[in-house]
């Protein structure tokens, strides 16, 4: 009798999805729901004359960005940023144009196109936000 009365506890149990099964079935009813998380994608930035360039190879140099960029205009300043140790590229770049004309030009020239075997991007580059103080000093960059 007492087995009888078990048996039913457990099955009331396992239809009311309280059972170790209901907890690794994959359609158990979860008893909240989860938060919906949406990512803003930041506003674009402004036009200027430095342009931000991502998606560049491990292999592509400065002067390879350079080259591929001066067909849109006078390039006054190019960099592709790099590993200290290895040494190879981090995968951006950024390229400083003489005029917002050249930088506009660089941009619809440049932006989805191949260089080095990569789709690589141009955008205009956003200013830097400023680094917080270290140790009650003053905002780094402002002595």
């Amino acid at each position: 009798m007492a087995m009888k009365a078990a048996t039913a506890a457990i099955s009331a149990n396992l239809q009311m999805g309280r059972g170790l099964r209901s907890l690794y079935a994959p359609f158990s009813s979860f008893p909240f729901n989860l938060p919906q998380t949406k990512v803003e994608k930041p506003p674009p930035a402004e036009p200027s004359t430095n342009l931000f360039v991502s998606g560049l190879s491990k292999r592509t140099a400065t002067e390879g960005l350079r080259d591929a960029f001066a067909k849109f205009g006078e390039v006054i300043h190019a960099k592709v940023v790099t590993d200290r140790v290895s040494g190879y590229s981090k995968g951006f770049g950024f390229v400083k144009y003489a005029t917002l004309e050249d930088a506009e030009a660089g941009i619809k020239g440049m932006d989805g196109q191949v260089l080095d075997g990569w789709v690589i991007f141009a955008e205009y580059a956003r200013p830097r936000a400023p680094l917080p103080p270290l140790n009650n000093g003053p905002p780094q960059g402002q002595w």
